[in-house]
């Protein structure tokens, strides 16, 4: 189990044998929180359990989990998750021998997968023992897929044991709230992420990046073992360096995606120096605002509605264009100054 969740895990792993048959683990994005549900899903599909109530890693259960092939525990997702680094641009022939564009991965968690779900919980266990579903993020499913999950929570077979994990839990019905036992995963102490970050990424990178996530230990891993912080570095050398007019323009979502979000976190770095003399992602361009608490308003607008731009970035737009558009209206707001 991840150190910065030791606490966590200790606390809920020697509540096994009385854990309800819902559990929503719930907190920030990138704190540990889908390695928890694994972990504990582990420990309810270990077969020879340790005095301590850890998995004991040996028997038949546990191999099949480490495999990722346990024939009694399904991982609920979007496809766009389980099918990381599959391109929604590529073509494929049709049955006429024509290029036809293959559809872009699904964001959502359909109400088919949940269905899928609701045949393998009520089926006997492989084992003879617990059967275990993961769904995550639970605030990806749509509509139809939340209401089949609800009669699966209203009324679960023997047995089943359902681990929601969501980085936003107010998305989710009040109803599939209300029957979870929640169990909240916070942000870890800065220097204990700092020193797992260390261990699975080069130490001179992981105070920047950590900084850059807001915290979040896995984000900033993702950051800096990636393509996702590959795409972020021109954009953030050139806003460190203080010349907007340097700004690389994307040319394709990703690339579109990711200048949105070095702009939006940018523009916060500048509103919080501006109004508290600090930065919340450690931007080194921020500094150049201190006490220019003029332009807060600006630089708060401007926030918003590059969270706007990075959620419209997963859909069809014209990458160039939208670039070029966000662009100029940093210059701008810098022309102000």
């Amino acid at each position: 189990m991840i150190s910065f969740n030791k606490e966590i895990w200790e606390s809920v792993r020697n509540q096994v044998p009385r854990l309800p048959h819902a559990v929503l683990i719930q907190g920030p994005e990138g704190v540990g929180k889908l390695a928890l549900a694994e972990g504990l899903a582990a420990r309810l599909l270990c077969e020879s359990p340790t005095q301590d109530s850890e998995a004991c890693g040996r028997c038949a259960g546990c191999r099949w989990v480490a495999a990722g092939s346990h024939p009694d525990l399904r991982r609920i997702e979007p496809d766009a998750l389980s099918q990381a680094g599959a391109s929604g641009e590529e073509t494929e022939a049709d049955a006429g021998g024509r290029a036809s564009r293959r559809a872009k991965p699904s964001m959502e968690i359909r109400v088919d997968q949940v269905r899928e779900l609701s045949d393998f919980l009520y089926l006997g266990s492989h084992r003879g023992r617990r059967r275990v579903a993961i769904v995550h993020p639970a605030e990806t499913m749509n509509v139809h897929a939340a209401n089949a999950l609800l009669k699966g929570l209203e009324e679960p077979p023997a047995g089943a044991f359902f681990l929601l994990v969501s980085h936003h839990p107010a998305r989710l019905l009040p109803t599939i709230r209300s029957r979870c036992v929640s169990l909240s995963v916070p942000r870890p102490d800065a220097a204990e992420a700092l020193k797992w970050l260390k261990t699975v990424v080069p130490a001179a990178e992981a105070a920047r990046w950590l900084k850059f996530a807001g915290g979040a230990p896995r984000i900033a891993a993702q950051y800096a073992r990636g393509e996702r912080g590959a795409a972020l570095v021109p954009y953030l050398s050139a806003l460190t360096q203080g010349e907007p007019g340097d700004l690389p323009e994307a040319s394709d979502r990703e690339g579109l995606e990711a200048m949105a979000e070095a702009l939006q976190k940018h523009a916060i770095d500048r509103l919080t120096v501006a109004l508290a003399g600090r930065t919340i992602y450690g931007t080194e361009g921020a500094q150049r605002s201190t006490g220019q608490q003029a332009g807060a308003l600006r630089w708060a607008s401007f926030a918003r509605e590059m969270g706007r731009a990075r959620a419209l970035s997963r859909h069809p737009v014209n990458a160039r264009l939208f670039a070029a558009e966000m662009k100029s209206k940093l210059i701008e707001i810098h022309d102000n100054q």
